[in-house]
């Protein structure tokens, strides 16, 4: 990598086409004329930025050329910069287990993950069925209860999820909507297929890193950013703002809006308070709310104002005191009465985290078939359920193969990577599974898809997820904000991303189609 600067080369190719598949390109530069990364090697794994001869993926040579003519000491001076500049912001993330210090960034890295238009396309479809599908799952589950009845999911996985809210049969949340906010996380495989990996419903967290990652790029690399046609996503407090505004009770003219934390010392609570000061939302702790005549008012120093709408960040469990656990001082007394007579919307509504149960993941495409009538877009990776006997035995023949997983486990824990393990790991989790089968499924150990990452002075290739982030209006109006939070296994031959376990986070570039709206610098 040479040291020309940034500006050298902004006036060079800007116009590949944005409407192409990932490994083609009619209509813009032939393989030929595309850019080769130097001095990295893509090895044996999928290479989202470039192919396995280090040559450029359609939409991205503008992106190849820059950092072909950055020196690695000059990125990693810049990446230095950015996360000093995140720690000053206070955009920060809390691990309690870590005796280094709780409080901390999340690693960022300075080589963006750039995802071509056609594939966002079918990405953006895919998320969109399936959140029309989780939705409806959500109002049978906790009404008719037809797919169960139907025989297409088992009752006795519903009943003994530790997600089943049985104090939540019969509510009708508005516009018919149970999950308003959703992250659900992808993956892709040696092939570069797309698949889902977890669905995260109940308060799907990162949003704030994605609009923050974003801010910092455009600021560092403005030439860049305007030659590559990036969608934007600095609008989605806006539109999070707009959906939560849409659920408030039917009559209200200036509804008032809330977003609920568990307070300061919840590992989340920098991107509740960044989300809203950002839509002009009042920030509440449970303390701050109280119920009268079963509606809710906030205490502020010109006394009681009406609440309409809460976007909770508290987990059913502590939303209200007389419903779910009884001592439980970060929800609000009476909270359940007020959503039940209609007087305050919830987002999302409680119960949703059955969606969430690793268990119930494995029913998704069914779920997709039985409401909708369809085809999966978005495939499933393939899961063994645990509980089932035939899947069991195969999961504890080949724990060596598998990837292991608890039902209800969140952030990389109770995870068993068998390829990984030692046998001793391997042995506990056969006597973990034997002992409570329903709490585990299985999963094929995938070649997760790799980026190039920014090590020291030089790139190496990183496994990446990616959570985006899907807004739910009514059944038919679903939005699918173009990015999310991608996350990077930061050690080297590491699959597991997640923050608190060493991951770090990638700005997301959706390449614009022709005619479609860019992000600005």
């Amino acid at each position: 990598m040479s040291t020309e600067p940034e500006s050298s080369w902004q006036s060079q190719s800007q116009s590949s086409s944005g409407d192409t598949a990932a490994d083609a390109h009619p209509r813009g530069p032939t393989s030929q004329s595309l850019p080769r990364l130097i001095d990295y090697d893509p090895g044996e794994f999928f290479d989202e930025l470039v192919d396995e001869n280090s040559v450029a993926r359609p939409d991205v040579e503008v992106l190849v050329e820059m950092i072909n003519q950055i020196s690695g000491e000059n990125l990693a001076r810049r990446q230095r910069a950015i996360e000093r500049a995140m720690y000053r912001m206070g955009i920060t993330f809390t691990v309690y287990s870590d005796s280094r210090g709780t409080e901390k960034i999340m690693p960022f890295d300075i080589i963006p993950r750039v995802v071509p238009a056609i594939l966002w396309h079918h990405i953006e479809a895919g998320l969109k069925q399936r959140i029309g599908a989780l939705n409806r799952f959500l109002s049978d589950v906790y009404g008719p209860q037809n797919i169960i009845n139907d025989g297409v999911i088992p009752r006795e996985l519903v009943d003994t999820s530790k997600d089943f809210r049985p104090q939540c049969i019969g509510l009708t949340p508005p516009n018919g909507v149970w999950c308003h906010i959703t992250g659900t996380d992808l993956i892709r495989d040696s092939s570069g297929t797309v698949y889902v990996l977890e669905d995260n419903l109940r308060c799907p967290s990162g949003v704030s890193y994605v609009l923050q990652n974003r801010a910092v790029m455009k600021k560092n690399f403005p030439q860049l950013f305007d030659a590559s046609r990036v969608r934007p996503v600095n609008d989605y407090p806006a539109r999070l703002y707009n959906t939560l505004l849409s659920m408030a009770p039917e009559g209200v003219q200036n509804p008032v809006v809330a977003v609920l934390t568990p307070g300061v010392y919840n590992s989340a609570y920098y991107e509740h308070s960044f989300l809203a000061q950002q839509m002009g939302a009042e920030l509440v702790e449970g303390r701050d709310l109280m119920v009268k005549d079963d509606r809710v008012y906030m205490r502020t120093t010109e006394g009681l104002q009406q609440v309409h709408v809460i976007y909770r960040r508290v987990d059913d469990l502590f939303l209200d005191p007389e419903v779910f656990r009884e001592d439980s001082v970060l929800g609000v007394a009476g909270l359940m009465r007020a959503y039940r007579a209609g007087n305050i919307a919830l987002a999302n509504a409680p119960g949703t985290g059955i969606a969430d149960d690793k268990v119930i993941y494995a029913y998704v495409p069914k779920m997709i078939e039985y409401y909708l009538g369809e085809t999966p877009i978005l495939e499933n990776v393939p899961t063994y359920v645990c509980l089932d006997e035939d899947d069991r035995r195969h999961v504890l023949d080949n724990l060596d193969t598998l990837v292991v997983k608890a039902a209800n486990e969140s952030g990389g824990y109770g995870i068993l990577i068998g390829p990984h393990a030692t046998p001793a790991e391997r042995e506990k989790f056969g006597e973990l599974i034997r002992e409570n089968p329903r709490n585990y499924i299985a999963q094929p150990t995938l070649s997760l898809s790799r980026v190039p990452t920014l090590v020291g002075e030089s790139l190496e290739g990183r496994h990446v997820d990616l959570r985006p982030y899907i807004l739910c209006r009514s059944p038919t109006d679903v939005d699918v904000i173009p990015g999310g939070l991608t996350r990077v296994a930061l050690k080297r031959g590491s699959l597991v991303v997640n923050s608190s376990q060493g991951g770090g986070s990638k700005d997301t570039w959706v390449v614009a189609n022709p005619g479609e709206e860019t992000a600005s610098t």
